[in-house]
């Protein structure tokens, strides 16, 4: 079957991409914003999922994808770096506009975010010669510290909207790392990480999924922020 990893990424955003349109969400004012961030946070995870891929800290099953590659990345691992971020972006503005007072409670977020950044470093500090662990959680730690920082609003309201992604997230990403099929899309070295799994899914996977969504989700902020003054001072 491989077409099943492009199946995924299509059926990710089928649904996000039609709904954009809606009357009351109208998503689609927001693609300039959001395509700029894609852009620029696939640049980075891009380069770190082909240089993983070189050192064999994970790789990819031909069983599973159409075989046309990219710097060794087959083409449907482009495309996820596209859909998931569509599909989750457009969930966390969805639920937002339908609870609008969704958020993490402000008297919680200081305590709650540094211990969960000591956890992540002391972690990485710990299991130093596991390469997914120290990188993912390291970068985790250092987009906290930004985000609580400089959009701490913004991480309140995704700190409860990343838990209803949650719900697709062990769906496609169960898929991938072999549930409910007979081998796995993509494989992991459990050499190189922590070698807990959530099902299927290495723990580090929530990690990585928690920070490319609000990576995105802070450089749309920033980018419709700016143009808001944009507007301003153009009137």
């Amino acid at each position: 079957m491989d077409y099943l990893y492009l199946l995924l990424n299509i059926g990710s955003i089928s649904i996000p991409f039609f709904a954009s349109f809606h009357p009351r969400l109208k998503f689609y004012k927001k693609w300039k914003s959001l395509f700029l961030a894609i852009v620029i946070s696939s640049s980075f995870y891009i380069t770190w999922d082909v240089i993983f891929t070189q050192r064999g800290v994970w790789g990819f099953n031909p069983a599973y994808y159409l075989k046309y590659t990219i710097a060794g990345l087959p083409i449907e691992e482009w495309l996820f770096f596209i859909c998931i971020p569509y599909a989750c972006v457009f969930m966390h503005y969805a639920l937002l506009e339908l609870f609008p007072k969704l958020k993490f409670p402000d008297q919680y977020i200081n305590i709650k975010m540094r211990s969960l950044q000591i956890l992540l470093f002391l972690i990485s500090v710990i299991f130093l010669d596991r390469s997914y662990t120290v990188v993912n959680f390291s970068y985790a730690v250092v987009l906290l510290e930004i985000a609580i920082r400089f959009q701490k609003e913004i991480l309140q309201q995704f700190l409860v909207t990343f838990i209803a992604m949650l719900v697709p997230f062990f769906i496609v990403n169960g898929v991938l790392t072999g549930a409910w099929i007979v081998d796995e899309v993509v494989w992991y070295n459990d050499n190189e990480n922590l070698g807990v799994r959530l099902g299927t899914i290495p723990i580090e996977d929530s990690i990585y999924a928690f920070t490319m969504i609000l990576t995105n989700l802070l450089l749309l902020t920033y980018f419709e922020n700016r143009k808001i003054k944009s507007s301003r001072l153009e009137h």
